[in-house]
């Protein structure tokens, strides 16, 4: 499906972003794995969050989602059980991973599969140390990549050195930590995001940190009531259209300001955006308040080292922001985009040349020389979602109009997005 979008004049008005993707995934899994019942609302009704939730149910777990609260019944890893069929994650890769971490413990067999995109994407960052926690884990082709076979058993704790920041993979061997016979130690990857320590530690788990290190022990997890905030992700292609626009006001209310989250934001006021934070509150282990953002011209940055991790669903996003932005802005230090829905950095640079940007690919990231004037054409989302959403941004900045095929992989995170920049172009 293709959705065109026009050049706008600016963004005005109010808006508060569907709930966080990152949270609603760890809300529903361990609430599984929790004892009683947890409820987490406003939970994220999109493709990637459903997933979790009918492989949740094919595992035997109960639960109901009524207009904005999903209910789930909990009774500790043991209520788990063996699915009657494939478990389908479709496009999430946080499913397969998390659940990869869980069905570890559990002794039963079971396969895990995703859509066409899913199936080429790495798993074995994660297959390596749950086997050595003592699962048996196979894949297919090189033995990597889904549908992934796994039986489940006893486990022991290790110390594992993480190779990338990552959270899925940190967040996989702490579901594993939780049901092992001893402590699993975790080594780096503190400044990828934390939502799970966070959701892990509000829950009751054994947790303990050190200089760049997490240990977990075996834990009972206790059921809560979660209050889920706005998606910082989502909220970024919004933030991204109003800075970029001159004379842009607009007004994000209740969006997680998580700081392994926020690393988009402090580029941004590097760059010389004008964002203020207001009526700041922790809640749930998570902080959150509202985003007032205007438009405003910003220069070019370099972006390498720990900064990449912190904003990693952002850098295609930043890609655009630099065709706005004078001077130079370069990336380094982010290939595992490479792996994601689609290759990031070779999607954002080749759509971007077609309208008119001046982008170069770099291995691990691309170079920009701004401003671009950037032009109306078709392009591709490469069906990944945060492409696509990045591209419509672009588009807004354009003169005529851009199409954007594929528009319907939007939906896994942020579904009505094109409504939303809609009803801002007309305040």
């Amino acid at each position: 499906m293709d959705m065109t979008f026009h050049g706008v004049s600016s963004l005005r008005g109010q808006v508060e972003v569907p709930p966080d993707k990152s949270i609603s995934h760890r809300a529903a899994i361990l609430g599984a794995l929790a004892e009683g019942e947890t409820v987490a609302r406003p939970f994220l009704r999109s493709g990637d969050c459903l997933s979790t939730l009918n492989c949740l149910r094919e595992l035997g777990i109960n639960w109901k989602l009524e207009d904005d609260a999903l209910t789930i019944e909990g009774h500790g890893p043991e209520a788990f059980r063996q699915p009657h069929d494939v478990l389908d994650a479709g496009n999430s890769a946080t499913t397969m991973r998390f659940l990869a971490g869980v069905l570890a413990g559990r002794s039963f067999e079971s396969v895990i599969t995703g859509d066409e995109s899913l199936r080429t994407r790495p798993m074995g960052r994660i297959i390596e140390p749950l086997r050595r926690m003592g699962a048996e884990i196979t894949g297919s082709e090189d033995g990597t990549k889904p549908p992934l076979r796994i039986k489940g058993g006893p486990l022991h704790g290790i110390e594992h050195l993480m190779e990338v920041d990552s959270a899925q993979v940190k967040s996989a061997l702490m579901l594993a930590g939780l049901q092992a016979d001893s402590e699993t130690t975790i080594i780096g990857g503190r400044s990828s995001r934390d939502h799970t320590e966070r959701m892990l530690l509000l829950m009751g788990a054994e947790l303990s940190f050190g200089d760049d290190a997490i240990t977990i022990k075996k834990s009972s997890l206790e059921s809560r009531e979660i209050a889920i905030p706005g998606d910082m992700s989502s909220a970024s292609f919004l933030i991204a259209a109003s800075v970029v626009i001159p004379g842009s006001r607009l007004l994000l209310k209740n969006v997680g300001l998580n700081p392994t989250r926020a690393g988009f934001l402090s580029v941004l006021n590097s760059m010389g955006a004008l964002i203020i934070e207001a009526n700041y509150q922790e809640m749930d282990n998570e902080p959150r308040g509202d985003l007032k953002v205007s438009g405003t011209q910003l220069s070019g940055i370099e972006l390498e080292g720990w900064r990449v991790p912190a904003m990693i669903d952002e850098v295609p996003l930043l890609a655009v922001i630099g065709c706005m932005a004078r001077g130079t802005t370069t990336v380094r230090g982010a290939g595992e985009l490479r792996v994601k829905e689609s290759d990031r950095i070779a999607a954002i640079c080749t759509e971007l040349r077609k309208m008119g940007a001046r982008i170069d690919e770099l291995p691990d990231g691309f170079s920009i020389q701004g401003p671009n004037k950037l032009r109306g054409t078709q392009v591709d989302s490469h069906g990944d979602h945060r492409i696509a959403m990045a591209l419509a941004v672009a588009a807004l900045c354009a003169e005529a109009e851009t199409a954007i095929s594929g528009w319907e992989c939007v939906d896994i995170s942020f579904p009505g997005f094109d409504q939303v920049l809609m009803s801002l172009q007309g305040m």
